[in-house]
């Protein structure tokens, strides 16, 4: 029996992190698929019996249901001695692109594409506000990227697995198509995908797919 339970849903960014830092150090998981679209992570009592702040993903590990994607990641990565920072300035690095990706850019996009891919009638204002947002982030990260192989440095850590998490699932989800226009992103992307292992979101993460209206 795997160690970990990972619940989940296959258009989630978040959970897809999980999965691939599990993956990556080689570990395997049971996939528990929740049905988000359908509301149960806002009931009473999913809230009680999984996670009381109402989110996915929730990673089950022996008896204890970790969740929040950024420690839980850093926890994994002490654990199995992977995708860490090795010295205290590369830490400090991660983390503050940790913190970058969650209120900035996973906020933002996660947003965009939730409302932008499956939702039926999203509103053109919010959409064009979120969007102006997440390009000034892609501009960001597109120029950190054009002097250095990865996020942190030159080996991959958490900070990258967690700031891919978003930007892996199609074009046509996303609405971004980086090879065109964030170069530096796409080839650090393909960087990513050529790590041991790697497998694509929806590789990782099968189950019932929400209605995509783009």
């Amino acid at each position: 029996m795997a160690r970990y339970r990972l619940h989940y849903f296959p258009e989630s960014g978040n959970s897809y992190k999980l999965a691939l830092m599990l993956t990556l150090c080689g570990q395997s998981f049971e996939p528990v698929w929740t049905d988000f679209g359908g509301g149960v992570t806002r009931t009473a009592e999913w809230r009680q019996a999984v996670n009381e702040m109402g989110e996915i993903p929730v990673l089950e590990d022996g008896g204890t249901r970790l969740t929040q994607t950024a420690p839980i990641l850093l926890r994994l990565s002490e654990r199995y001695g992977r995708f860490g920072g090795e010295s205290e300035d590369e830490r400090f690095e991660v983390l503050r692109w940790l913190f970058w990706d969650n209120h900035k850019l996973t906020g933002y996009m996660a947003t965009y594409r939730f409302l932008r891919a499956f939702t039926p009638s999203p509103d053109a204002a919010v959409l064009a506000f979120l969007r102006r947002r997440i390009d000034d982030y892609l501009r960001i990260l597109d120029a950190h990227l054009r002097k250095r192989a990865f996020v942190a440095g030159e080996r991959a850590t958490i900070a990258d697995l967690s700031m891919i998490g978003y930007l892996c699932f199609p074009k046509h989800e996303t609405g971004y198509d980086f090879a065109v226009t964030h170069p530096a992103i796409d080839a650090w992307l393909a960087r990513i995908a050529a790590l041991p292992g790697w497998r694509a979101p929806y590789d990782l993460l099968p189950g019932k797919r929400l209605p995509c209206y783009v």
